[in-house]
């Protein structure tokens, strides 16, 4: 036996049911894909910012050779404008730059050197810069 049901108006839920879960899942994925997009650019600056700090690091550490060299040779000057500068090549700091100012100030008989060095990687929206700087004697 057959059930026969009139041919009447339906009311249905389905479609705008589907259209309700299409339109949520499209805006789920919108925020993911704009969080995950948000979330590789902070990664990028954060090695950029990493870079640039250890090549301000390592130029430090040059200028401070240069300026206070071992086994008593001689020394740069700290009238020397920039101190230091440094294209970097090697794995780690490909591409990144270094520039080491001196300042020298004597008191006393007693001087003191101040090396500011700041180290720059990357290029437009990706760069990153740190600056770093030591008192020696």
């Amino acid at each position: 036996m057959c059930h026969e049901f009139p041919l009447r108006r339906q009311a249905g839920f389905g479609l705008p049911a589907a259209i309700f879960v299409i339109t949520v899942l499209a805006l789920v994925i919108a925020a993911m894909s704009s969080l995950l997009s948000s979330s590789a650019r902070t990664v990028s600056l954060q090695v950029q910012s990493h870079r640039a700090f250890y090549s301000a690091e390592s130029g430090l550490q040059l200028a401070l050779n240069l300026l206070l060299p071992p086994g008593g040779s001689a020394a740069r000057s700290c009238s020397v404008s920039p101190f230091y500068s440094q294209t970097f090549s090697v794995t780690g700091l490909n591409g990144c730059s270094v520039s080491v100012a001196c300042r020298s100030i004597t008191d006393s008989g007693e001087t003191f050197y101040t090396l500011t060095s700041q180290g720059r990687c990357g290029s437009g929206e990706d760069q990153a810069v740190r600056t770093l700087e030591v008192m020696a004697q």
